[in-house]
């Protein structure tokens, strides 16, 4: 069985309301439009409820099957937020707001749900209920831990809840699924390395950060390294580095930041220990003085074994035996969806788009072929789910 007739009929509605999200970017929890838009569309569908200002531009759509609700009820969730980033693409419908661009296909997965609850509320071809999720802010700052702290899943209490995100390298239409961990998790780091300045040409006089901030960044590699155990997986890396201003003069003080990127909890709490103490400690040696910060972020995305063998029969309807694999290993990248899942059982998948640029890239480009694929998944898990 292919994409589903009747939301394929609609694919170009679909994609004109992509084309738009993707005119009109917002940042986490700035998408007001956004959220306006799919709140309106939602009750344009005839769903049941429609919740707005949940984490403050979140959405929730309540789509009751035949018979009303029964107890049964599952969610979908989808992103809506944009990134900080200059659109590169040149494309007719490319941002209209400098410096914000829907660079990871959020406008996408937005569009692909709102798809899946136009059938639904059409068809109503299932029994219980089904949630849309509508999350703001899943770019750096939780929006999705904001929502279930709101009580997503005590105002709307369902058994699973399931998402997907678009993945530029693999082909299209392609579902990639695993059991256990899928993200990694993720802490942001922080370092102020406070020294003495000085004239660059006599530095017996003065504390010099930048030579600590080197012996630091050559010492944090060393964890993953050498204390890591070499089966499991983390990262460490120093992506930003400030301090002076010229040729000639010792700076009184560098900033640092950074990433960490881990599965097991342990690994984690292991990457924050010996980050602690070979900052503090390096430039304790030197004379100077370090505030170091590991500010966790977001949990491991951690996939429910029993969900995920529950929803690929939907993707297999959908796309193929041939075209539904299990993903060899998980990805370094982090996802807030691992707070609902944290809180709810439920699976994440990615759904390949081909394409030459990747997320987060001024010329990525989401592929509209994979609008009607992901929004008869949805469809497809509801009827399969929760049958009539």
């Amino acid at each position: 069985m292919p994409v589903i007739n009747r939301i394929a009929d609609f694919h170009p509605e679909m994609t004109e309301w992509r084309h738009d999200f993707h005119q009109h970017p917002e940042l986490g929890f700035e998408e007001t439009r956004t959220s306006g838009l799919v709140a309106q569309r939602l009750r344009e569908f005839g769903c049941d409820e429609v919740h707005e200002g949940i984490a403050r531009t979140g959405v929730v759509g309540v789509i009751h099957g035949q018979g009303g609700p029964n107890g049964r009820a599952i969610g979908f969730r989808a992103d809506m937020d944009a990134l900080p980033i200059e659109e590169a693409t040149g494309l007719p419908f490319a941002s209209s707001i400098p410096g914000k661009m829907h660079a990871c296909g959020h406008d996408g997965h937005t569009t692909m749900l709102l798809g899946a609850a136009k059938y639904l509320a059409e068809t109503r071809n299932f029994s219980g209920t089904i949630y849309v999720i509508f999350q703001p802010a899943e770019e750096n700052l939780a929006g999705g831990g904001v929502m279930v702290k709101e009580g997503l899943f005590d105002r709307f209490p369902m058994q699973r809840v399931f998402g997907i995100h678009n993945w530029p390298g693999m082909p299209t239409g392609t579902f990639l699924w695993r059991e256990g961990p899928m993200m990694a998790a993720v802490a942001n780091l922080e370092v102020e390395i406070t020294g003495k300045g000085a004239h660059g040409a006599m530095p017996h006089e003065g504390n010099d950060p930048i030579v600590v901030a080197a012996a630091i960044i050559q010492a944090l590699q060393t964890i993953v390294a050498r204390n890591v155990e070499p089966v499991e997986a983390g990262v460490i890396t120093i992506g930003s580095i400030q301090g002076g201003h010229t040729y000639n003069v010792i700076p009184g003080a560098v900033k640092m930041l950074g990433t960490a990127r881990w599965f097991l909890p342990e690994v984690g709490d292991l990457l924050e220990s010996r980050f602690l103490k070979i900052v503090t400690g390096i430039a304790e040696s030197f004379g100077c003085t370090a505030d170091a910060r590991f500010l966790r972020a977001y949990p491991a995305t951690v996939n429910d074994a029993e969900s995920t063998q529950m929803v690929l029969p939907a993707a297999r309807a959908v796309v193929g035996d041939d075209k539904v694999m299990p993903l060899p290993k998980p990805t370094m990248g982090a996802e807030d969806f691992s707070f609902m899942l944290n809180s709810c059982p439920g699976s994440y998948l990615f759904l390949g788009g081909a394409g030459e640029y990747s997320v987060h890239h001024p010329q990525y480009r989401f592929n509209d072929e994979i609008l009607p694929i992901g929004a008869s998944f949805f469809a497809t898990i509801a009827e399969q789910l929760l049958p009539r």
